[in-house]
């Protein structure tokens, strides 16, 4: 059996002075997608048409993290704490989401991945938690870009799988976070303080899996790992079995 391709797409940070604009991406990424057995395919901003071809090629996508969604785009005022994504990034990506969506081409999303994952199918998001959540914990921590916080995780889901039962903690850099959660998905994981932390397809015909905390942080632990693996071992029972997509949650 081939090994399943997975495009991933990446960050952006425009020409400044002498310097040329340029397209990267954190190698906790392809790495943890190239040691669970897929193929990684880095996808920098491009036309429609070429990203239509390109996803017609390929077996999943990672939606990755990041800086903020802006608001703006989605008809909210810009919060002061807001750091935006470039806009180039953040225009691309949103069309990448809708062609993933309208596809139902398998998606792991992750940090800002999840919460635009959330938002392209129709959930919305709290814009700075302090404000919005009064009390929370500390889901950011400026000094430590390694800051971990526990989780609350539903048994009967990918995430329940993958960490099992006890104290579970998880690389936390965000100060965004899913208030309502789109059509169609469940949540699957929480904070302590009830902010939601990962959720997962309901759908029958898309596996899709976003988790706000980052599985391919350097911080990162091997059950940490295990999202990848699931995420690439859930595409292969596809394609041995297109008409028997499996949920997120059934997927074993």
């Amino acid at each position: 059996m081939k090994k399943p391709v997975i495009a991933i797409n990446t960050d952006y940070r425009p020409s400044v002075g002498m310097n040329p604009a340029f397209s990267y991406l954190a190698a906790g990424y392809f790495d943890g997608i190239s040691r669970a057995g897929g193929i990684p395919i880095v996808l920098p901003p491009m036309d429609d048409e070429s990203l239509r071809q390109i996803l017609e090629t390929v077996d999943g996508c990672v939606l990755i993290g990041g800086g903020d969604l802006d608001p703006r785009n989605d008809g909210f005022m810009l919060h002061p704490s807001t750091r935006p994504m470039d806009p180039r990034r953040e225009e691309f990506d949103r069309r990448l989401a809708a062609e993933i969506a309208e596809r139902r081409i398998p998606v792991l999303a992750i940090g800002a991945g999840m919460q635009l994952l959330n938002i392209t199918c129709g959930g919305n998001l709290f814009l700075h938690l302090p404000e919005d959540v009064p009390g929370c914990l500390a889901h950011r921590d400026p000094q430590d870009p390694y800051h971990r916080h526990s989780l609350i995780i539903e048994s009967d889901s990918l995430v329940g799988r993958v960490y099992g039962e006890g104290e579970i903690r998880v690389t936390s850099r965000h100060h965004m976070a899913v208030d309502e959660v789109a059509p169609g998905f469940r949540v699957t994981a929480r904070c302590h303080d009830g902010v939601i932390e990962a959720i997962e397809s309901e759908m029958i015909d898309w596996f899709a899996v976003g988790t706000q905390f980052h599985p391919e942080s350097m911080a990162a632990c091997a059950l940490d790992i295990r999202f990848f693996e699931e995420f690439i071992e859930a595409i292969e029972r596809i394609q041995q079995s297109p008409m028997a997509i499996p949920s997120a949650s059934m997927a074993a």
